[in-house]
């Protein structure tokens, strides 16, 4: 009897320590942080100038407008000292607070046309005719993890 109430025993203490198992296991060592878009652009002979005076007035402006309403921690260009065949220029990266709703995406571009005096149709047109001084290698995303 007195081995059985310490089988009883042992077996309560293992399920109680197996329920709080699962809450143990679901600490994790990091959280998600800002989010980094990532953009890869090849700049086209005889443009750099041309594409680093946009960069340092258009692109800038609507960068510092987002930095103003929150959106964007922080923006960089970088440029590839030694690119190798196939690989960028130049590279573009906003650091964004977090992921944008289709809702702030809409009020922000909103923004950006009245800070540029443009509407949808001539950003558009405009980001045509950049062409002429680079050509778009992509982008990527990333989420930054924050390890605790």
């Amino acid at each position: 009897m007195k081995l059985f109430k310490t089988l009883a025993i042992a077996a309560s203490l293992l399920g109680t320590a197996t329920l709080a198992t699962p809450a143990i296991a679901q600490a994790s060592s990091y959280k998600p942080g800002t989010v980094w878009e990532v953009g890869r652009i090849n700049v086209l002979p005889g443009q750099f100038e041309n594409y680093m005076d946009w960069l340092a007035g258009q692109w800038k402006k609507v960068n510092e407008l987002a930095r103003a309403e929150g959106l964007v921690v922080d923006y960089h260009v970088l440029v590839s000292t030694h690119p190798r065949s196939g690989e960028p220029d130049v590279i573009l990266i906003i650091e964004y607070k977090d992921f944008l709703t289709t809702a702030q995406q809409e009020a922000f571009n909103k923004k950006v046309n009245a800070l540029l005096s443009q509407d949808d149709r001539k950003a558009g047109a405009a980001s045509a005719e950049r062409g002429k001084m680079r050509e778009q290698l992509g982008s990527v995303q990333y989420q930054e993890m924050v390890l605790n």
